[in-house]
């Protein structure tokens, strides 16, 4: 007899579902602190920057087809406005924008990456 190890496991989890929620929410509840001293060394770090990024990229409409691309080399490696030249460091006018276009709703939709005014002005 051949198990489809899919389907199998699809069953298991549906049976076991409520007993693994319980297991997760107990260590949960045992570990908090443990878990809160993770988060906080997690946020500190790159990986946590580009994914909450991207995240936030995602929520505002921006479309891309190679999000490493899009945050490695096109954001990261920008350090001037495209649009009047500014630097582009920390928050304010200086802060980094990627400016896209909002009428693009099914493909890539991103134009350029600008300084906060130069993205506001372009709406």
């Amino acid at each position: 007899m051949v198990f489809d190890d899919k389907e199998y496991k699809k069953q298991w989890y549906k049976e076991n579902r409520e007993r693994l929620l319980q297991k997760q929410k107990q260590y949960q509840q045992d570990n908090k602190e443990k878990i809160t001293q993770y988060q906080k060394e997690y946020h500190k770090t790159k990986s946590y920057k580009k994914s909450y990024t991207i995240s936030g990229w995602k929520q505002q409409g921006i479309i891309y087809h190679d999000w490493d691309l899009l945050y490695d080399v096109i954001y990261s490696l920008t350090s001037h406005c495209d649009e009047c030249g500014m630097y582009l460091e920390g928050n304010g006018k200086q802060r980094k924008c990627v400016d896209h276009d909002h009428t693009i709703t099914d493909g890539d939709n991103v134009r350029n990456i600008l300084c906060n005014v130069c993205n506001l002005k372009r709406g």
